[in-house]
């Protein structure tokens, strides 16, 4: 999916993308994270720093610039440790004696499933993963967080990565990268899970929502129809690897150039990944079956007799 082209803001600016909310966007373009990763300041007294973003001093000091006379940055809320959302959290707890909250640790929400392909320590990824953060404090699923004029509820969103949060203000959702609006999210085993994405999505899904507000990109409009984009997006990609399996066995790569013909050549990998993390999805509900250990290398086969009881 192409990014649009009108999403163009300006960089280290706040800007208010909701009632008491404002959005400043880091300096860290790139085909992943399209203009950079969008720090949000949730209040006007009490302040909430929802994801403070890569280790920038220009970033730092615009967030600092940003919070306003007589206020005061009470909670920094990080949303999973990505190298793009978290690591300045901690230069940004140490300028203004907030608390860091966040799910946990960067191996923090996992499946059994992805704790069992981490240990085995054969299925690659590891991108971008911001091993050296910890939190002040862990949030729960459910948990409110409150400061003077608003109350933010923590949702586990895992999928992305096993500690992903998104968070609520009322029908208003930060989203992080669970949910964006210019590409769908790269779920890379073992700390992506496609089985727990789909389930963040039912779970999104079964609320009432006025807008996302994403890590990345424009705020989403029509929260409901990107969910049921992503859903559909999802079950497209596993019928067409079902489908391209049809033509023998063959790995995720192979799988993702035939599947992913229009996708530049430099994110054919993470495309791979994404494959790799269907397949895994796949091996558990026994629709296809690896001919060895799970790597990223492994060749997989279908499973004709499951796909034949379907």
């Amino acid at each position: 999916m192409m990014p649009p082209d009108d999403f163009n803001p300006p960089i280290g600016t706040p800007e208010t993308v909701a009632p008491d909310v404002r959005r400043i966007v880091a300096p860290n373009p790139s085909p992943m994270t399209y203009r950079g990763t969008n720090t949000y300041l949730v209040g006007t007294q009490e302040v909430a720093v929802i994801d403070p973003g890569p280790q920038s001093d220009a970033h730092l000091e615009a967030i600092l610039a940003s919070i306003g006379p007589g206020a005061r940055v009470s909670h920094i809320l990080v949303t999973h440790t990505h190298l793009d959302h978290s690591p300045l959290a901690r230069p940004l707890a140490e300028a203004t004696g907030a608390p860091i909250l966040a799910f946990g640790g960067a191996d923090s929400g996992r499946s059994a499933v992805m704790q069992e392909l981490a240990q085995a320590g054969e299925i690659g990824g590891g991108e971008g993963i911001d091993t050296e953060f910890t939190p002040d404090e862990t949030l729960q699923d459910g948990q409110i967080v409150q400061g003077h004029g608003w109350t933010l509820e923590a949702i586990h969103t895992p999928g992305h990565i096993g500690n992903h949060l998104s968070f609520a203000l009322g029908r208003t959702c930060f989203t992080a990268d669970h949910v964006m609006g210019w590409a769908s999210s790269l779920v890379s085993p073992p700390d992506g899970d496609l089985t727990d994405f789909m389930a963040s999505c039912a779970k999104l899904s079964a609320r009432t929502w006025d807008v996302f507000l994403p890590g990345h990109g424009a705020p989403i409009t029509a929260p409901a129809d990107r969910l049921n984009w992503l859903t559909s997006h999802r079950l497209s990609r596993e019928a067409s690897i079902l489908a391209a399996l049809e033509h023998g066995p063959a790995t995720a790569f192979a799988l993702a150039e035939a599947i992913y013909t229009e996708t530049p050549p430099a994110l054919l990998g993470a495309a791979a990944r994404n494959v790799l993390a269907h397949l895994v999805d796949l091996y558990g509900k026994s629709l296809v079956a690896p001919t060895g250990a799970l790597t990223a290398e492994t060749i997989f086969r279908l499973n004709p007799e499951k796909l034949h009881a379907k």
